[in-house]
């Protein structure tokens, strides 16, 4: 086992590559990392870790922003949950813990959108804390290297996977294994085509000597996809133009989005012309083509429907246009405005 660990840490120190939370040892900062990099590509999240690091350089500077300052600076990331999380912990940090950040698992994981997985990179990168992350770079790792078969979306397979990566991680530096795994993961030991020719592992790696590579790791569920279908009204008038925010527990909750009317299916092009009429009395100027926005569970077409005239009863909704750019909106929103030129 010591090997495993010695070999991975050895490929690290020569293959790492330069990334500025692993210059620190600050809690705060890795905090940040962790969570913006959820969900999220490094070549992505480097710049949105830099300006949040920038904007905010300490966890009472992020406590002491507004909900929709932080949102603004997140906008482009989705899953907008984890920023009202990290605005949420931040604050419970400064009021309830003293401006401190929390220095051990157990009160780390404790913290509001904070898992396993981010608590022990916590730990262990700040505090050399011997936890063992599992995430899916490790359970490819682990699964290919030992052969193991166990779904890792199954309760014993998480409880096997734990044990087998707590039992890997060396006492003395729990820090350097955890991040030369994450690495090897992200650089080598990828999900599709890894090159194994390459790979230091490769004379021990049982699933590359028993051919099932390609089929590691497995997993028993699937992932079912929602289709939704999202009509936007872009109500404009002079230099003014409508928006309502998103308060119910969805996607996007807390951002800003044009009236919406979703369907359980495709509307057509009369049906919505209709639907206009009746509700508003308005006709559409015109309506856009479709615009398809994919999420993790959720497969979103959209069309915008242009009018020219905000009705009355919709005026309370009504924002100058160049205010668009001081309010948060999800990416799909924003994107349209950028391509619209509005």
């Amino acid at each position: 086992m010591t090997m495993f660990s010695d070999q991975i840490t050895a490929w690290y120190k020569i293959n790492k590559r330069n990334l500025p939370w692993r210059d620190t040892t600050d809690p705060y900062k890795i905090w940040l990392s962790e969570i913006i990099l959820q969900q999220t590509r490094v070549d992505q999240g480097m710049n949105y870790y830099l300006k949040f690091i920038e904007h905010y350089p300490t966890v009472n500077d992020l406590a002491a922003a507004s909900e929709q300052e932080v949102l603004n600076d997140w906008q482009g990331l989705g899953y907008y949950s984890r920023a009202r999380n990290l605005h949420a912990t931040a604050k419970f940090i400064a009021q309830e813990c003293g401006g401190k950040f929390p220095a051990t698992y157990d009160e780390i994981i404790r913290l509001k959108g904070v898992g396993p997985y981010t608590a022990a990179a916590i730990a262990s990168f700040a505090f050399k804390e011997v936890k063992a992350l599992v995430d899916g770079n490790v359970y490819r790792i682990l699964s290919r290297y030992f052969d193991i078969s166990t779904p890792i979306d199954s309760t014993s397979g998480k409880k096997e996977f734990q044990l087998l990566a707590d039992s890997l991680i060396p006492a003395d530096q729990p820090d350097l294994h955890n991040q030369a795994i994450m690495e090897f993961g992200s650089q080598q030991c990828t999900p599709v085509n890894p090159d194994c020719t390459a790979c230091m592992l490769n004379d021990s790696c049982q699933a590359l000597i028993n051919q099932t590579v390609s089929a590691r790791p497995v997993k028993e569920k699937k992932t079912k996809v929602r289709n939704r279908y999202f009509y936007y009204a872009v109500f404009m008038e002079k230099n003014q133009i409508c928006v309502q925010k998103r308060t119910q527990a969805d996607i996007w909750q807390h951002l800003f989005e044009f009236p919406l009317l979703e369907a359980a299916s495709p509307l057509t092009e009369q049906e919505l012309t209709a639907h206009y009429l009746e509700t508003c009395q308005l006709t559409p100027e015109y309506i856009s083509g479709e615009v398809k926005h994919i999420l993790s569970h959720q497969r979103i077409t959209t069309r915008f429907i242009h009018f020219s005239h905000i009705p009355e009863e919709l005026h309370p909704l009504a924002i100058e246009l160049t205010a668009l750019e001081k309010i948060p909106l999800p990416r799909l929103i924003h994107r349209y405005i950028e391509d619209a030129g509005l």
